[in-house]
């Protein structure tokens, strides 16, 4: 291919996908790849020798400019959201529009929209959070919006303000099960939760470390098992998020010997952080609180043999941006709140990619090609990004991390580009980092500079189960 046909060519690297590894040049035109060679010529030319050249990263699970609880905001809108993320090799996100109770489905859509345009760094789509399952919404707006490219959703079996009873997600899965969508489902009984919260308050014991107490892994455990029997009833594939440990993890495996269409998803803090994190000193616990908590080092083990036999064939982030020192934020009810008031979630979109490739490729404990399905191409394929995301491939876009495996790096809070005011990683060395991230062919972040610009993402329609006939990567 000649010069004059090409507008970047990616050359000398070693290009990893899911399925391959080779020695070839990338050749990129209108921000798409149109070539997979050696001896690629252009007049923009990247030298990827010693690197790996490999897809963006898809995170398909992260907050961002979320409504949250009066009082409380999230750090991270679209454009610091967005710029952290490319910064660790994701080029791809899907974070969520969440219904208010007694609001349409489709006043959420457009609200998210109105945050997130002119103000992404990459592309992106986004989810439905359901919380008031009513016939207009199940019925005419979520088949419209499906239609459209909106084609998943997510339920919770916990919160108060966001979970649904049985009956309504059996309507839920349904309605799913119909329009082609994937259901995402926040797994843990909020019933044993209530009960246990309250013991544990009228004991005393308020401190953040009491969170993971208050939600053992018998609860997701419990719903785990509950998600899985009433997707079976319906007959619709689910994704399980964050799972936590080996009870769940027990739980997916039963159902998937019993021929079930289950998809599962861990997270960093599954396999870095431990509950003896939310016992640190004063209120600096806080830092940690999640859910599912994260559990002990036993549990840690269970959650990697999970990725490394595909048991969990998603690894997403969870990123939620909540400032520890701040009155909007950790802090929203004071440094002596109980634990169920201190906002869920920790930050985690630029560590994620480099997390998994330190903890998992660098060990020996996932291959290369496993790294890439778990970061990139299953997470597109489950969510309808396939064939133009996840991939290396003639005809994909031109979305592409450029990794060193032999640089070694500190994480610190001050080398992030989140709006968050810590990382829970904080001091953990690394090895292995993206030095070079494109979008579409377009730098967005090259060898520690940040040269994109947060008008570049563009909004993804994504296909539905019923556009291609498939359900899902089984």
């Amino acid at each position: 291919m000649s010069t004059k046909d090409l507008d970047l060519v990616i050359k000398g690297g070693t290009v990893v996908t899911a399925a391959d590894i080779a020695q070839c040049d990338v050749g990129i035109r209108d921000g798409r790849i149109v070539a997979l060679a050696n001896g690629l010529a252009a007049p923009d030319e990247v030298d990827a020798t010693g690197l790996l050249v490999m897809p963006g990263g898809v995170d398909a699970h992260c907050h961002l400019d979320q409504r949250v609880e009066p009082g409380m905001r999230m750090a991270d809108g679209f454009e610091t959201g967005t710029l952290s993320a490319a910064c660790g090799g994701t080029t791809t996100v899907i974070p969520f529009a969440v219904q208010q109770r007694g609001a349409s489905l489709r006043e959420a859509v457009d609200e998210y929209h109105a945050r997130a345009d002119g103000a992404a760094y990459i592309d992106y789509g986004f989810h439905m959070i359901i919380t008031d399952p009513t016939p207009a919404v199940l019925y005419e707006e979520l088949p419209s919006l499906v239609s459209e490219g909106y084609t998943s959703f997510k339920i919770y079996m916990t919160y108060e303000d966001l979970k649904l009873n049985d009956r309504q997600i059996i309507e839920c899965l349904a309605a799913a099960r119909d329009t082609g969508a994937q259901t995402m489902i926040h797994a843990e009984n909020s019933d044993c939760i209530s009960w246990l919260t309250e013991v544990l308050q009228a004991t005393g014991r308020t401190a953040p470390r009491y969170h993971a107490t208050a939600r053992p892994p018998l609860v997701e455990r419990e719903a785990t098992h509950r998600a899985m029997s009433l997707a079976e009833l319906v007959d619709v594939s689910v994704l399980i998020v964050h799972v936590s440990g080996a009870e769940a993890i027990e739980q997916i495996r039963w159902g998937r010997a019993r021929g079930l269409d289950i998809h599962a998803e861990t997270c960093p803090q599954y396999l870095f952080l431990t509950a003896d994190d939310l016992d640190r000193d004063g209120f600096e616990g806080a830092k940690y609180v999640c859910s599912p908590p994260p559990r002990d080092t036993a549990n840690q083990e269970a959650v990697w043999i999970g990725l490394r036999t595909g048991v969990l064939d998603v690894f997403s982030s969870d990123h939620a941006p909540f400032s520890f020192n701040d009155p909007t934020g950790k802090m929203v009810h004071g440094v002596d709140a109980h634990f169920s008031a201190i906002p869920n979630g920790i930050p985690g979109l630029e560590t994620r990619m480099a997390l998994l490739f330190s903890g998992g490729v660098m060990t020996g404990r996932l291959s290369l090609s496993q790294f890439v399905a778990l970061t990139s191409t299953n997470p597109a394929e489950i969510y309808g990004l396939r064939p133009s995301k996840g991939s290396i491939s003639v005809g994909s876009d031109a979305d592409i991390g450029l990794w060193d495996p032999g640089a070694t790096w500190t994480v610190t809070n001050d080398l992030l580009h989140h709006a968050v005011d810590y990382t829970p990683y904080e001091g953990l060395e690394l090895r292995g980092r993206c030095i070079n991230t494109f979008s579409r062919g377009v730098a967005v972040w090259n060898d520690g500079r940040v040269v994109g610009s947060p008008d570049h993402g563009r909004f993804l329609r994504r296909s539905s189960k019923s556009d291609n006939g498939t359900t899902g990567l089984r």
